[in-house]
């Protein structure tokens, strides 16, 4: 069976003893890309280097000042930092997406905590300064009222002191504290403090509740103490965790599942269900979603198009087999299922007969590894995300993962609740019976692929969205001979491989033939990892799994440690 099959443990304070790193600030912009380096130095915003805008975005920040019409130095000499904040490489977190839109970045009001990743910088009273500098200057269009309650008229001229009775009202909505996790506008760019590794907790707490291995684990969607699990066979069951500390064990008879799909399910060392995930909506549509393999000789209901095909400039018939398997014989597949039945309580469903409602996707694989499998809903915008390997091969050897017409090595997003149009499965050349979210980053692009969010992966095995945070959407993917690496998954953002594998250069003929052509990869490296010498010089180290921001305060300590 695959890395990764746990024997469950209740784990008390944190599922990952190796990467246990505090959370803090890390390069995002507001559009939920990653930053870049400009192609021309930007004119009117002094930013350099790692940047969120581009000329043109430059440009239209320039006509936006010079149409608010201001006319004391001082106020526009502040209201021209706060527009061009949104260049800042931390934009995302100055303008807090995770919460409600602004207009304004939280804007620094001397209060730092100590757990802060910000330079001291953000003691300054920058809130403060904004008031005292505009508070009775007439500004046409103004960012503070357009983001304030109600707002006003589109083309009016506003005051702060009309729309504010004080400075402290003011600071009220607008200002902010540098802390764990957040930073705040000091009126240029956001400096962080010199970043230090620190020491992993010397230990942690594991209460041993079963001895059941299981591949997913997912909580009951009613909020209650159960959970589902599902092995690789392809069965699921309904579980019951006993409280921390009781001493009793998990709640579960393997003998009666809530699903079982083994008959559609191809299990073998690296195949299998892979992954289970429930709508966001399901305590009133009973609807959730499987993720498995399946072989097309022995399921006739395992067939769709091979991923090896001449869009991507691969022909399956010069593929030698492996593991004994012809390519695209193995298929991975989503499907829908539902739990509705003649209750009404969806919490009292125990078991569901495994009849399919609806194919969401099926892929023929060219190899019999490297296949992800996972799939999650994001908790903000409800679509479906599918973390899908590079197909197997050692090295990639057609480089799927850096094809944008192959959705081999990537992470993709789908829109499930939107039945898509005959036109659009013709226009897209859809995969399957879903829709493509309008914000994909390549939507409007038909040369490549609109399902992708994110390329460049080996194999990202496991992912999670902070709670805290959904913006911050992490994955772990295994590596070939050298790294196993922990992602920051960025819109559009290409994570490196097969070129570099973690933080290191894989193949330097991948590395001249990608740099080569007229877009350059421009490969977003890990925010952490491990090298495989670096555990056990003598074995090796074991593939990385996954892991999670830690939200509960049941060990305070390690509350935002990933």
């Amino acid at each position: 069976m695959m890395a990764g099959v746990l024997t469950l443990f209740f784990i008390i304070s944190c599922l990952n003893l190796l990467l246990s790193h505090r959370c803090s600030s890390h390069p995002l912009c507001t559009n939920f890309r990653a930053p870049f380096t400009s192609e021309t130095p930007l004119s009117f915003c002094q930013y350099n280097g790692s940047v969120c805008c581009n000329a043109t975005e430059d440009l239209k920040l320039r006509n936006q000042f010079k149409s608010m019409n201001v006319s004391v130095s001082a106020c526009a000499s502040v209201l021209k930092s706060i527009l061009c904040s949104r260049c800042d490489q931390f934009s995302a977190e100055l303008y807090r997406i995770d919460s409600a839109q602004r207009t304004v970045p939280v804007l620094c009001n001397s209060s730092i905590s100590t757990s802060s990743s910000q330079s001291q910088e953000a003691k300054v009273d920058y809130c403060a300064e904004v008031w005292d500098k505009c508070h009775n200057v007439s500004i046409i269009n103004s960012p503070f009222a357009l983001q304030a309650k109600g707002g006003i008229p589109i083309n009016s001229t506003s005051k702060l002191n009309e729309l504010w009775q004080s400075k402290g009202a003011f600071c009220d909505e607008f200002g902010g504290a540098s802390d764990d996790g957040a930073t705040c506008f000091t009126g240029g760019p956001v400096l962080l403090n010199n970043s230090e590794n620190i020491s992993p907790p010397s230990g942690i707490c594991l209460e041993k509740i079963g001895n059941g291995s299981y591949l997913n684990m997912v909580a009951h969607p009613d909020g209650s103490n159960r959970v589902f699990l599902s092995n690789q066979a392809g069965k699921l069951w309904l579980a019951t965790v006993p409280e921390q500390g009781s001493g009793e064990t998990l709640g579960i008879d393997e003998s009666n599942p809530f699903l079982d799909l083994t008959d559609e399910v191809h299990a073998d060392a690296a195949l299998g269900l892979l992954g289970i995930a429930f709508h966001p909506n399901f305590q009133q549509n009973g609807r959730f979603f499987a993720s498995f393999n399946c072989d097309k000789v022995r399921w006739p209901r395992c067939s769709g198009r091979c991923s090896c095909n001449s869009d991507i400039g691969c022909d399956p018939s010069k593929l030698s087999s492996d593991n004994g398997a012809q390519p695209c014989q193995y298929h991975s597949v989503i499907t829908e299922f539902t739990a509705n039945s003649t209750t009404l309580n969806l919490s009292l469903v125990t078991q569901i007969r495994p009849v399919e409602v609806r194919r969401i996707l099926t892929m023929g694989l060219p190899f019999t590894s490297q296949h992800g499998g996972q799939i999650l809903f994001g908790p903000k915008d409800g679509y479906l995300y599918f973390m899908m390997g590079d197909g197997g091969g050692s090295g990639d050897p057609y480089s799927f993962s850096q094809n944008k017409r192959s959705l081999l090595g990537k992470i993709m997003r789908l829109d499930i609740d939107t039945i898509p149009s005959a036109k659009d499965i013709s226009e897209f050349d859809l995969w399957g019976n879903y829709s493509i979210p309008k914000d994909n980053p390549f939507y409007e692009d038909h040369e490549l692929l609109p399902e992708i969010w994110a390329i460049g992966f080996r194999n990202p095995w496991r992912c999670s969205f902070d709670s805290e945070r959904p913006s911050y959407f992490l994955c772990a993917d295994v590596g070939q001979d050298q790294y196993e690496e922990v992602d920051i998954v960025t819109k559009g953002g290409n994570h490196g491989w097969r070129v570099y594998e973690g933080p290191f250069l894989y193949n330097l003929s991948n590395y001249s033939e990608a740099n080569n052509s007229s877009n350059p990869i421009n490969a977003i490296f890990p925010v952490m990892g491990y090298n495989h010498s670096a555990l056990n010089k003598a074995e090796g180290s074991a593939s990385i799994s996954g892991g999670y921001f830690f939200r509960s305060m049941t060990d305070p300590c390690l509350y935002g440690r990933f």
